[in-house]
């Protein structure tokens, strides 16, 4: 079997998933306009529903999927993906890199971010920016719970514990990281989280 048959199947189910995903958006859209621009309550919900389904799938597509066609991603579309998906849940990122990036390295930096989102259960703000060729991943919240022995598994995947869906980043980043001859190094404290992506 083909180590990277998993990341071959997320990539079709985003793919497959983001049109219909579109299309019921497009139809909202049209009801809405059909009713003289007015929307009820009703609507209102599944057009938000809509656009933050249509967002987290863009997303994974990214996270979950296969990245090794070596193509690079705009920094306008990384922003729109995490604006959108920011905008239904309490971690805001200020994507501060501002040209458009490989896309393995943008998906180390996406499954960081959801690494850090596990550290932050009330929110809280993640800034990403470079120094040279590092990328500097801060978060910051009003309450910081890294689990440290989840992160350690970074560092010595034989190390990580069992991992539940929400925290599967965990066991793929190492992997990803590997592909992309990539490291990183970690700063947890309950402050502030750093993480910072590093040639090998």
């Amino acid at each position: 079997m083909r180590d990277d048959l998993a990341t071959l199947v997320g990539s079709r189910i985003c793919h497959d998933l983001i049109s219909p995903i579109g299309a019921i958006g497009n139809g909202v859209e049209l009801m809405g306009l059909a009713g003289a621009g007015t929307m009820s309550e009703e609507m209102a919900l599944i057009s938000s529903s809509v656009e933050d389904a249509a967002a987290r799938i863009r997303y994974f597509r990214i996270a979950f999927g296969s990245a090794r066609s070596q193509g690079h991603v705009a920094p306008q579309e990384v922003r729109s993906i995490l604006d959108a998906v920011g905008a239904a849940n309490r971690t805001a990122v200020d994507w501060q890199i501002p040209r458009e990036a490989p896309r393995d390295r943008v998906q180390v930096a996406f499954l960081v971010l959801q690494c850090l989102e596990s550290a932050m259960p009330l929110g809280g703000q993640v800034t990403v920016s470079e120094e040279g060729d590092r990328w500097i991943l801060a978060a910051t919240g009003p309450r910081l719970a890294p689990e440290e022995e989840f992160w350690k598994g970074l560092h010595n995947p034989a190390t990580l514990p069992q991992v539940s869906a929400s925290k599967v980043q965990f066991a793929l980043l190492p992997e990803v990281l590997s592909a992309a001859d990539l490291a990183i190094t970690t700063d947890l404290s309950t402050a502030q989280i750093t993480v910072e992506i590093h040639p090998a």
